[in-house]
């Protein structure tokens, strides 16, 4: 089996991007990228406020858990009641961030910031109240000056520096006196010492946890959009083949119209007309004409150059069949096996781009092996699955690693290749796939997902009204 076919690719390129199957035109695949990246990046954003509301619910904890030993533990004198008004207050507004990004997804950047000054003020604040810049936690502001490089904009981060710098130094010169005695010279068993470290270890770990977990979101993000960016440059290409199918198509018309008159002609000419070997030869000559100007039409129609007929009801089982059958009829296939396996029958629309990516994988499978294919109809799942196999001699790695991409193909031929890169975005655009593998007992399976949402009739109907 091999990216390259015997089946027009033109045909293609213009049925790839109407009709079921419809591509966007490149100002429209452009603008549909855009909008996909513009989702995976809110999507990132989203899920990196949602890490904040998770952080900030550590600090709540930890806050009552720091009060708590401190107050009663330690015996130190603090202001109880105005800290847990305090942490009462970052738990309050927690629990409204919640609700609120649980049906927004859209989180600007200035949200985010303000999120961290809002933890930044909670974390002023507590420090106020229990010995200023000189608690051993002041060094928390650091990991919100971290968790800022991170998100945020370059002049949003040093908006946050700065209010943090400005923080510590109100800390520094409005605060009350300590609330740990400064016995640095007890080493560990210096409460502040202890305190020091305990907030070494919290920030380190907040740290490689939350940032380890963000890198991963915007990692996950700058993929999608890579991928995305891929996506829309190949719509474009499949555009282009199909501009260039409908001219394609418009220059071949009239040598095949005047070949079809000629071999009239020579149909009631004596000289044909009584050899019989000759007039056969005629007869399949004007049959391959025939089928070029039926696919020349197709062409066009797809295109939208001439008016078709309105889209027939019809099902699954039917369609299959009928294109499994139209397909066997027109190639020279030896040994074809067709299983369907689908199984309780449902209603579809009969579609042109449909018929031709199932040809189109089945002319590659012919084409590396004339002798023997299969075809296998099964419902997984909400899915139609196809799958197409043959006994030839399978992809080479590097045409696997470069699958459904286009011009590659084992064949060397100019052009090579379009046929399954066309049927991958076809099915893509369908929000199905296109898999291929080499079968360990030899030969090559190429398998084809469509989720039946998309097909069927009622979707269908829906997507083109």
């Amino acid at each position: 089996m091999d990216t390259q076919t015997d089946s027009p690719a033109v045909a293609w390129a213009t049925s790839a991007h109407t009709g079921l199957a419809s591509a966007p035109a490149p100002l429209g695949a452009a603008s549909r990228a855009e909008r996909a990246v513009a989702i995976n990046y809110d999507d990132a954003t989203h899920k990196n406020m949602q890490l904040l509301v998770q952080l900030r619910w550590i600090a709540v904890v930890g806050q009552i858990a720091t009060i708590g030993v401190v107050y009663f533990g330690f015996a130190i004198a603090l202001p109880l009641h105005a800290m847990l008004i305090v942490v009462g207050c970052l738990a309050v507004f927690n629990v409204v961030s919640m609700l609120h990004w649980r049906t927004h997804r859209v989180v600007p950047n200035y949200e985010l910031f303000v999120a961290l000054l809002v933890d930044v003020g909670v974390l002023t604040a507590q420090l106020y109240l229990s010995g200023g810049a000189t608690n051993p936690f002041v060094f928390l502001f650091l990991l919100q000056v971290m968790l800022g490089a991170v998100l945020l904009k370059p002049w949003l981060t040093w908006s946050l520096v700065a209010t943090t710098v400005a923080c510590v130094a109100g800390l520094a010169m409005f605060s009350g006196p300590p609330t740990l005695p400064l016995d640095h010279d007890l080493g560990l068993r210096s409460h502040y010492i202890q305190g020091m470290l305990i907030c070494f270890v919290l920030v380190a770990s907040l740290l490689v946890v939350f940032v380890g977990r963000i890198h991963r979101n915007l990692r996950k993000r700058d993929a999608r959009l890579a991928d995305l960016r891929q996506r829309a440059a190949e719509e474009e290409h499949i555009v282009r083949i199909g501009l260039l199918a409908s001219g394609a198509a418009h220059e071949l018309g009239t040598p095949l119209a005047t070949l079809s008159v000629i071999l009239g002609d020579w149909y009631h000419m004596p000289a044909f007309s009584s050899d019989p070997v000759l007039l056969e030869e005629v007869e399949e000559m004007q049959a391959q004409v025939t089928r070029c100007k039926a696919i020349l039409s197709g062409i066009l129609q797809s295109a939208g150059e001439t008016r078709g007929d309105d889209p027939e009801k019809t099902t699954i089982l039917e369609f299959l069949d009928d294109v499994v059958q139209e397909w066997e009829s027109t190639r020279p296939v030896e040994s074809f096996s067709y299983d369907n396996r689908f199984g309780h029958d449902m209603p579809v629309v009969s579609d042109s781009a449909l018929q031709q990516m199932i040809c189109n994988v089945l002319d590659n499978a012919l084409e590396a092996s004339p002798h023997h294919l299969a075809l296998v109809v099964d419902h997984v799942d909400d899915a139609l699955v196809l799958t197409v196999t043959d006994m030839g001699p399978g992809f080479r790695p590097d045409i696997l690693e470069q699958f459904g991409k286009p011009y590659q193909s084992s064949k060397g031929r100019p052009g090579g290749g379009l046929g399954l890169f066309l049927s991958v975005n076809v099915a893509r655009t369908l929000g199905g796939t296109v898999a291929a593998r080499n079968r360990p007992e030899g030969g090559a399976e190429v398998i084809i997902t469509l989720p039946l949402a998309a097909i069927t009739l009622e979707d269908k109907h829906d997507r083109v009204h």
